[in-house]
């Protein structure tokens, strides 16, 4: 009886206690992942400084000549003299707008004809090896060749930027696609076949998902080589875009514009890699967190 009544009494007390422990333990956890990001962006902000005004002084000081490699208040003031005045080729907001679309375009084109050529190729060795030494031969010709190609061949509108930057994205995301294929589970791609899915089941429920994160791990960096190939097509030849504001500010010998736009340039990056984050989140939710991702990402 007595024995009974113990139990009874003391379940609750411990059912509280684990409670009050467990969300001690959630509590230290949070405080920690909040230190974490305090420090890194201490970091962060740590190592611009340092560098930006590294650079000031060297400049201020002749260390380093302004004429050639300008200095962070110079390029402040072309950064506010871009946004308020313009450029010759028009708004600046015109010039990030056309470079933008380019960009896109082109990020777009590439990634889905890299994707289905690789997962093609990936899927048939034959193709892979009738279409490999092919595919290796563009990918070796410099870009700034092609770049002159598609101008002589389309004119300096946009759709040589765009064919270029297609032409830069396709082969990053063509590779992974690729070697994702490669990379399946065979064991898995035979269970679905005993189980009777056909070739496009396969493809659509096992292959492509298997491959989705070496896809989306190209698509980081393929932005930014979609930029590069607007940026290069604008250098070669252009009416509008922050390739030709580059050029011009080059030829003027002027580095302060130079390091404006490639600011302007980052910060596009940044923008369309969180995107890119918040798609890859989207997509891969169905996947368990992987050990670096279990204590917050950056």
């Amino acid at each position: 009886m007595s024995t009974a009544s113990t139990s009874t009494t003391t379940t609750p007390v411990d059912a509280a206690a684990a409670g009050r422990e467990q969300s001690a333990v959630a509590q230290a956890a949070k405080r920690a992942v909040l230190r974490r990001r305090a420090a890194i962006w201490a970091g962060r902000i740590g190592f611009a400084v340092l560098v930006l005004g590294g650079w000031e002084v060297g400049a201020r000081t002749n260390v380093i000549d302004p004429f050639f490699f300008g200095q962070p208040s110079g390029v402040w003031s072309a950064l506010v003299n871009l946004f308020q005045n313009g450029t010759e080729f028009g708004s600046v907001y015109e010039n990030i707008w056309v470079t933008m679309q380019e960009a896109l375009f082109g990020f777009g084109i590439g990634a889905v004809a890299g994707v289905i050529v690789g997962v093609t190729l990936g899927q048939s060795r034959f193709l892979a090896d009738v279409f490999g030494p092919y595919i290796k031969i563009v990918n070796a010709i410099p870009r700034i060749v092609l770049g002159s190609i598609f101008i002589v061949a389309f004119g300096i509108g946009t759709l040589p930027k765009i064919l270029l930057a297609a032409v830069l994205v396709f082969f990053i995301v063509f590779f992974n696609a690729f070697q994702g294929v490669r990379e399946v589970d065979r064991n898995i791609l035979a269970n679905a076949k005993v189980l009777g899915a056909s070739r496009l089941q396969v493809t659509k429920h096992v292959i492509v998902p298997s491959a989705l994160t070496w896809i989306i791990a190209s698509l980081h960096s393929a932005f930014g080589f979609a930029i590069v190939g607007a940026l290069v097509g604008e250098v070669l030849g252009a009416q509008q875009g922050l390739g030709l504001i580059i050029k011009n500010a080059q030829n003027n010998f002027d580095p302060n514009t130079v390091f404006a736009a490639m600011l302007i340039i980052s910060v596009l990056v940044l923008v369309a890699e969180w995107v890119i984050e918040k798609l890859e989140h989207y997509l891969l939710s169905w996947r368990p967190a992987a050990p670096s991702e279990a204590s917050n990402a950056i």
